[in-house]
């Protein structure tokens, strides 16, 4: 299978890919709780972009066109949010997608999935916020004895914080400040907190 190398196209500017989020309306204002428990006033729900094929396209081809010199041969992320990230950066690599899942708490690999040993793994994810997830898929990757080669994620909410020891690339690093609970000045105003993610906003 020959890769498309002639027409991989330049990689967006940071602009360029937070306008394709904005069109999405991808970036949300307001009080959201979030998975880590965490509050925050602005919140990333790449759902919104990922609906769009085309879009989702753009945004992997960015994330792919930092680990093609890599020899990735899976590309896997975390259900729910890194499903559709991994199917489409493995489609810009030319290689395979699989997803994790959590049975009983504990994520892992289903469905008959399988990783060979010192198989060349790259991770993504849609969004980070404590890197949790992430964490958590290279944990399962070690677990069969592959070999993780690097972190790629769509939106960093860290800023770029969080470090996984491996080759790390984000689309976007936003700084969205999030607050523990009893710390919240949205609570302080008595704003009530919605809870984004996998339930309707």
């Amino acid at each position: 299978m020959t890769q498309q190398s002639n027409h991989h196209k330049m990689p967006l500017t940071t602009e360029e890919y937070l306008d394709v989020f904005k069109k999405s309306e991808a970036l949300l204002d307001g009080h959201f709780l979030l998975t880590s428990g965490k509050h925050s006033a602005q919140y990333m729900q790449c759902a919104q972009v990922l609906q769009y094929p085309e879009r989702a396209a753009i945004l992997a081809e960015g994330l792919a066109s930092q680990f093609r010199d890599m020899n990735v041969k899976t590309v896997i992320g975390p259900a729910t949010g890194g499903i559709l990230v991994a199917h489409e950066v493995a489609k810009a690599l030319g290689v395979r997608a699989l997803f994790t899942e959590r049975e009983n708490g504990i994520m892992r690999l289903r469905r008959g999935f399988t990783l060979s040993p010192e198989e060349r793994v790259l991770v993504v994810e849609d969004v980070i916020t404590t890197g949790g997830s992430v964490r958590e898929v290279l944990a399962v990757v070690k677990e069969f004895g592959a070999t993780a080669v690097g972190v790629g994620v769509l939106v960093d909410r860290t800023g770029g914080k969080v470090d996984f020891g491996l080759p790390q690339c984000s689309i976007i690093q936003l700084n969205i400040q999030a607050f523990e609970a009893q710390e919240c000045p949205l609570c302080a105003q008595g704003i009530p907190a919605i809870k984004p993610g996998s339930r309707k906003i």
